[in-house]
């Protein structure tokens, strides 16, 4: 059985490093039994409303689809101001009450070693919305500044080797006998 993996970036800019860190795990995700999708429509959700949350736009209602129909998340996320971006906050606000992060696993990729604040306040968020953190997925793979694209990120052996090694975790978390050694 393949595992199906939803990616989100954080963030919305086409040259974005973390949209790349997400492109390169597509690539890698079939090695480990899984497909990986990048959903790629965050800049179109609407700034959310609680008023609006039972009568979702199309927008809302592809993006819950796609993590209704994922057994995992992967998520890639800058930091803005020392904070997560209000693309990946606004659309964790959508599914929050709907349930779609409810016991999934999910893992959490940050592309810039500067980066921390965010990745812990983007993983606390995530917890309180009751989705399985997978610790050992969860990864620092430090692009900023290196000018990578998809295939030097594969042809590094060190990033190669962080992305390998968090997709394999949060691939082994989908199975029913997953070890609690790939999650809290």
């Amino acid at each position: 059985m393949t595992v199906k993996i939803i990616a989100l970036c954080g963030s919305l800019r086409a040259a974005s490093i973390n949209k790349t860190l997400l492109q390169a795990a597509c690539k890698v995700a079939p090695k480990h039994g899984a497909e990986l999708s990048l959903f790629d429509g965050l800049g179109r959700l609407p700034i959310f409303n609680p008023d609006n949350e039972d009568t979702p736009n199309n927008a809302v209602s592809d993006f819950r689809n796609a993590l209704q129909g994922a057994d995992a998340i992967l998520i890639a996320s800058p930091e803005y101001a020392h904070g997560v971006t209000g693309a990946i906050k606004n659309a964790l606000d959508w599914v929050v009450a709907s349930g779609e992060f409810m016991q999934k696993p999910v893992a959490a990729l940050n592309a810039s070693g500067r980066a921390t604040i965010a990745q812990a306040a983007l993983i606390e968020t995530i917890r309180t919305m009751d989705a399985r953190i997978i610790d050992r997925a969860c990864a620092t793979i430090p692009l900023n500044g290196k000018n990578f694209g998809v295939d030097d990120i594969l042809h590094d052996p060190e990033s190669r080797t962080k992305l390998d090694d968090a997709l394999g975790f949060l691939v082994a978390a989908t199975t029913k006998d997953a070890s609690s050694a790939y999650t809290d």
